[in-house]
């Protein structure tokens, strides 16, 4: 490296002769400048820079201390040397305070420069030396500081390790006064990722997180330490973020939970409760931020009776083929085991015995393969996806009945009709004569099932039925008394009555309807 020289003195004989007489180049220095007063010297180093500056003390526009005071307010790496006569000796050396190496009295010859020079080079060199020194300590500390923290980390987890060892780390990673009260954040990644994609997503971390103290990865989870001083609800503001941006530069999903404050000394238990919380993702769901509150329900989410589980309802409604009226029981089955928090085997172990039962709603050849489910259950990461499997099971299950029922339902209904058409002439045909003596059903189940298929009552689809069969009679048969046309189709000994019910179907009376056919 070549070392800048600047010159300033206001006799012209002087910086000639000082210019001249220096072999600059072996001495591995450069003579960029000259001035011959004070403020043209300061203009020149202010462009120039250089490493040393000879100067003069008495100059017009400002002296040689005045310019060393003042350049070294401003670039105090640069290193002066002062010529002087002798009766400024001792106002001299009070300008080693300003960054003066030397002094060199008047009249001063070659070999003083030169030496002059060679000590404020030597010292320069040194410098440099030191300075790529702490440059290469400083970029392996950066190299091998993450293992460090690692290794901080591990002490504080495992309990080992004593106080001088954790002032030892804080001194080192100036953490100190960040550390009196902290929170711990866990993260879990969805799916198998590797070590080095885990490691790279906790150190983009420490970019949007200005309290963050510490990162690691333990296993799979990231570790992170942050300063709790701010409490629970500024730390999961901050996490928020970092979670949405870090789930969108690596393309991952990730679960969070934050431990709650603590001090340095129970960093173990804080991880203890952060691998808690995360394990209620089976509840909360993948992708959410989990905290105490999300652990413990509030007074008015608890649940007012124990937890027992009954499939029955569940499994009445997919048999009744009612899809939506099975997702409601489902719906408020979950809702209760979500209220009571049970453990995530025993829920898992619930809803493998609902399975078990919903899938023998149906007849053998339509059931779904109980081991197959039972493994998908198993494997199902949150309580949702468990729902939701169990709500498309429950569906398919549910329209198999539905259509099984329609298929059923039809066919008595057909025997319904047949009955209405061979037996309309009995004034004693009902619903009820037909249900309990003929087909040996529920009345009222059968009358539903009747007005559901047919859109009608079974009382008004007969008694449509007559009046047709009247109507056929009146225009097939030519002198028909309404005694015994009321008797062929049902009315028994009661014409009156047929007279009215037949003028409220076609608005005639039977008399004025077989005089209209003759017209």
């Amino acid at each position: 490296m070549t070392y800048k020289v600047l010159l300033a003195d206001d006799e012209r004989i002087i910086v000639e002769g000082i210019s001249s007489v220096i072999d600059w180049s072996s001495l591995n220095t450069e003579l960029v400048a000259t001035a011959r007063n004070g403020l043209d010297a300061y203009e020149k180093i202010s462009a120039c820079k250089p490493d040393i500056v000879i100067s003069d003390i008495k100059m017009p526009g400002m002296d040689g201390i005045a310019l060393a005071k003042k350049v070294h307010e401003e670039y105090p790496a640069t290193s002066f040397i002062l010529l002087s006569g002798f009766g400024e000796f001792e106002y001299a050396r009070k300008a080693m305070l300003y960054g003066v190496k030397n002094y060199l009295l008047k009249p001063c010859n070659e070999e003083k420069i030169t030496a002059a020079l060679q000590d404020i080079i030597k010292e320069l060199e040194e410098k440099k030396r030191q300075k790529e020194k702490f440059l290469l300590l400083e970029e392996n500390l950066e190299k091998i500081q993450p293992f460090m923290k690692a290794q901080l980390l591990a002490q504080l987890f495992t309990g080992k390790g004593d106080k001088s060892d954790f002032s030892r780390y804080e001194h080192l990673f100036a953490i100190k006064d960040r550390m009196q009260q902290v929170m711990l954040v866990l993260i879990e990644t969805e799916g198998d990722i590797p070590y080095e994609h885990l490691s790279s997503i906790v150190e983009t971390a420490g970019d949007f997180l200005p309290n963050l103290v510490l990162q690691t990865v333990i296993g799979k989870h990231g570790i992170l330490i942050m300063n709790a001083e701010k409490g629970i609800e500024d730390c999961k503001t901050k996490v928020t973020a970092l979670q949405k941006e870090l789930s969108f530069i690596h393309c991952v999903d990730m679960t969070v939970a934050i431990s709650g404050p603590g001090s340095v000394e129970t960093v173990k238990s804080l991880y203890n409760r952060a691998l808690e919380y995360i394990a209620h993702k089976f509840y909360v769901g993948i992708g959410k931020i989990i905290t105490n509150t999300d652990i413990h329900p509030q007074p008015s989410q608890k649940c007012s009776t124990q937890f027992v589980m009954d499939e029955q309802p569940v499994c009445l409604m997919i048999k009744a083929g009612s899809e939506d009226e099975a997702h409601r029981e489902l719906n408020h089955l979950f809702d209760r085991m979500g209220c009571e928090r049970l453990g995530i085997h025993q829920t898992k172990s619930y809803c493998i015995q609902l399975y078990k039962t919903i899938i023998q709603t149906v007849d053998k050849d339509n059931q779904l393969d109980l081991h197959a489910g039972t493994a998908e259950l198993l494997a199902m990461k949150t309580v949702q996806q468990m729902k939701e499997y169990l709500d498309t099971v429950a569906s398919l299950l549910a329209d198999k009945n539905k259509a099984r029922l329609q298929s059923k339902q039809s066919s008595v209904i057909n025997k319904v009709i047949d009955i209405i058409e061979s037996h309309f002439a009995n004034p004693e045909l009902s619903l009820k004569n037909v249900a309990n003596e003929m087909l040996y059903m529920n009345p009222d189940y059968l009358g539903k099932l009747f007005k559901q298929e047919t859109g009608e009552r079974f009382s008004a689809y007969l008694t449509k039925w007559r009046i047709e069969k009247a109507i056929a009679y009146i225009t097939d048969v030519e002198d028909v008394k309404m005694v015994t046309l009321a008797d062929k189709i049902g009315f028994g000994d009661n014409p009156q009555y047929f007279s009215q019910v037949f003028k409220k179907y076609t608005g005639y009376t039977p008399s004025e309807y077989k005089k209209a056919l003759k017209v």
